[in-house]
């Protein structure tokens, strides 16, 4: 008998933790859509002007218009993209009015295009402020002699083409370049798998309230034999 209560206590116990988890992971759901949510808001929100002084957490994913100048030099971050395959993302040094350089992500181009010519000079940009944060221990340094890049580190890629550490993705210029696509900032690449953590957590607690049961049966088969 005490055999059984036992396994039935932490069978019940068990399981109780893994819908626990499962409950949780459901809240995380609710709460991560009303960030990403926030988010697409503050994406789509209409533009204003790049602020003096940027902050990557105040002003990530602002809307800004500007109107300047795309100089010479550019740095190709090694990306690839779905239904596409691989690529570059185009970064080049952007005079603002006033004499800031900042850091535009002009958009992507495919592999065959890397050493082709692109338009430069005055343009103007609608896009959004952003920090990205792409490099990690394992990110390669760039390849400085073939002009690759792995990943759109700021810090690195302003030091690289002497502007600020700031980039400006761009959603629509006032002159369209053919040979580049621009990639817009959305939401779109923020995790979200909270909802596969949940059924992952349910479909335990399922699993082990049935081993719990065929314990359970296996115990009283014995109790009673």
């Amino acid at each position: 008998m005490r055999s059984w209560l036992f396994l039935l206590t932490f069978g019940l116990a068990g399981a109780a933790v893994l819908i626990g988890l499962g409950v949780w992971q459901m809240q995380r759901l609710a709460w991560k859509h009303g960030v990403l949510a926030q988010i697409d808001s503050r994406i789509a929100a209409p533009p204003v002007a790049v602020p003096q002084s940027p902050d990557p957490e105040a002003d990530k994913y602002l809307p800004v218009l500007a109107a300047g100048e795309i100089l010479q030099g550019e740095a190709h971050v090694l990306v690839s993209i779905k239904d596409v395959g691989a690529g570059y993302r185009i970064i080049a040094p952007y005079l603002l009015p006033g004499g800031r350089r900042i850091l535009l992500d002009r958009g992507f181009i495919g592999i065959s295009a890397k050493d082709m010519p692109r338009s430069i000079g005055p343009i103007e940009v609608t896009g959004n402020l952003h920090w990205p944060k792409e490099t990690d221990k394992y990110t390669p340094e760039p390849d400085l002699e073939t002009n690759t890049w792995f990943a759109r580190d700021v810090a690195a890629l302003a030091l690289s083409l002497d502007t600020l550490p700031v980039l400006l993705i761009a959603r629509t210029t006032s002159e369209s370049d053919p040979s580049v696509t621009p990639l817009p900032v959305d939401s779109a690449g923020i995790p979200n798998d909270h909802l596969q953590y949940a059924i992952t957590w349910f479909s335990l607690a399922f699993i082990w309230l049935v081993m719990t049961g065929f314990f359970l049966r296996g115990s009283r088969a014995k109790t009673e034999g």
